[in-house]
């Protein structure tokens, strides 16, 4: 499904900030796997996402997506594929237009619905429906501005409007840390629960290391813009948080250095 072949990303290359944030990353997702991706500061985590996504084009190596060479095609091209949700949840949804209107957006985005005439009523009833399923009142507030959301609120709308369309890859970049942890148990739930029922194709970043474990079907940890530690199965589900920040430290020979990570 998602193939990375030795990709690398050097930023302000040949200056005094010149920073190597992948160095021949290679990763391969088969058709509906979720796998959380966690590691130290500055270890390439979002970077990847990113040249997965197009923000970027990579130095060097090959991106596939369901067997289409996709290195070189342009962000807005691979968006009508590939879904994203943000750590910031102010980022994916338009805060001035209401809630129906983000729907919208997102649903005839793709060539398959768009219309002159725009949405029809079963178009809408249809939105309505999936909206209701999110459980938080949201299909009785569709006029209402999205900026008037709660963070959770809008994370989780942003999630529906992400796979409204299922998409071929969902990414996921720490998309519940801005959260409360209530909130973020919530939204959690949700990814899960819309991943496994479209059988989505999913990459989700993380600083929770217990959620890295408890959710998707595998976890890789990375350092230095490549993979130290890839476990799934067995090992993945006897695997503890103690025995995470061992293996790192024994694959990076230092000790996990995100506060974040090591508070949760």
């Amino acid at each position: 499904m998602l193939t990375l072949k030795n990709i690398s990303k050097t930023f302000n290359p040949h200056t005094v900030n010149e920073k190597k944030a992948l160095d021949r990353f290679s990763l391969h997702l088969d058709p509906g796997e979720f796998v959380t991706v966690i590691g130290s500061n500055g270890a390439g985590k979002s970077t990847v996402m990113n040249a997965v996504a197009g923000v970027f084009l990579v130095d060097a190596g090959q991106i596939l997506l369901d067997g289409e060479d996709i290195t070189f095609m342009k962000d807005y091209r691979r968006a009508r594929q590939i879904g994203r949700l943000f750590q910031d949840p102010l980022s994916g949804t338009a805060p001035s237009m209401t809630i129906e209107e983000n729907l919208s957006l997102a649903y005839l985005r793709t060539a398959e619905h768009v219309s002159p005439f725009g949405l029809s009523a079963k178009d809408r009833a249809y939105l309505r429906e999936r909206l209701a399923a999110l459980g938080l009142g949201l299909e009785d507030r569709l006029s209402t501005r999205v900026g008037l959301l709660s963070g959770g609120q809008r994370q989780a709308l942003t999630l529906l409007m992400a796979t409204l369309i299922p998409p071929k890859v969902l990414l996921l970049d720490e998309h519940t840390a801005a959260l409360d942890p209530a909130t973020a148990e919530k939204v959690l739930a949700l990814t899960r629960r819309i991943v496994a029922e479209n059988h989505i194709t999913c990459m989700m970043i993380t600083h929770n290391m217990r959620s890295s474990l408890e959710m998707g079907t595998r976890t890789i940890m990375m350092d230095a813009g490549r993979i130290i530690l890839d476990i799934t199965g067995e090992e993945r589900g006897k695997m503890t948080v103690p025995g995470l920040l061992e293996r790192f430290r024994a694959a990076a020979e230092r000790e996990l250095d995100n506060d974040r990570m090591m508070l949760d």
